[in-house]
């Protein structure tokens, strides 16, 4: 190692590049042209950061992981595009994190989130904050994951699709649609079929409002009703609650933006 940055020998750092006091620096790491890491953060061995990739501070990146690499999409053109990577993020063993498709455009990942073992998340995909993302699993392109959400390992998340704030997602599962904020989703083509009681939990969500979020729930996925019925009888129903709102508001959202059919694996 030398210097304030703990830089091994053995390490290959672009001239452009912006490497924060306190940063270390495995052997036979590569640090591409215009990536800037933040203070405290630490890659292990034979971590490559290709270009124009931001690292926030007091993050890990282990081993063989390669940050900002081109997309795997045929649209791709060589454009300039990023990858912006917050503070505090795990990232293990040989995960891939690849640049946008389409000029200036952001592949984002957010604050204190463990990306596991071999996980994969695709171009212009939008990553919240506190997410676990386990092994082996592969996020499409242009996938948006919200805040304290969890995606098992062997999971794989169609292109487009939305993950809800403090929803799951079971191991081994395929998700070719939304899953709503608060759900528990499962299958070879997800299913919803619960609430994320131990999510809301620990989320702070105190009981009564999980009760009506479970009283949602029923009338989405365990009633007569279509989506249209269920969305008027909760709002009708169920009182106001910040859970609640946001929950009609993201299903909404889905129907205004196109999307057709009875939702999310029911």
């Amino acid at each position: 190692m030398n210097g304030k940055w703990r830089i091994h020998s053995t390490a290959i750092i672009d001239s452009t590049a912006e490497i924060a006091e306190d940063v270390e620096i495995g052997p036979f790491c590569c640090v591409g042209e215009n990536v800037k890491i933040g203070a405290g953060t630490v890659l292990f061995s034979r971590v490559d950061i290709v270009r124009n990739t931001t690292i926030g501070s007091n993050c890990q990146i282990h081993s063989g992981a390669v940050i900002g690499g081109p997309p795997q999409d045929r649209k791709y053109k060589g454009e300039k595009s990023f990858v912006t990577i917050g503070n505090g993020n795990i990232l293990r063993e040989y995960v891939t994190i690849h640049c946008a498709t389409g000029e200036n455009s952001v592949t984002s990942v957010g604050d204190e989130n463990m990306i596991m073992a071999y996980a994969h998340i695709g171009h212009n995909c939008s990553i919240g904050n506190r997410i676990n993302i386990a092994s082996y699993a592969g996020i499409s392109g242009h996938v948006a994951i919200e805040d304290n959400a969890n995606i098992g390992g062997i999971c794989g998340l169609h292109q487009g699709c939305r993950i809800g704030r403090l929803a799951m997602v079971g191991g081994m599962s395929g998700v070719v649609q939304d899953i709503p904020p608060f759900m528990l989703a499962s299958g070879p083509r997800a299913q919803v079929y619960g609430i994320n009681v131990v999510g809301l939990r620990k989320g702070g969500v105190v009981a009564k409002v999980r009760d009506e979020l479970n009283k949602a729930y029923r009338l989405l996925y365990r009633s007569n009703l279509n989506e249209t019925q269920a969305l008027d009888a909760i709002e009708n129903d169920i009182p106001s609650s910040p859970e609640r709102d946001y929950l009609l508001a993201f299903i909404r959202n889905r129907r205004d933006n196109g999307h057709k059919g009875r939702s999310f694996g029911s």
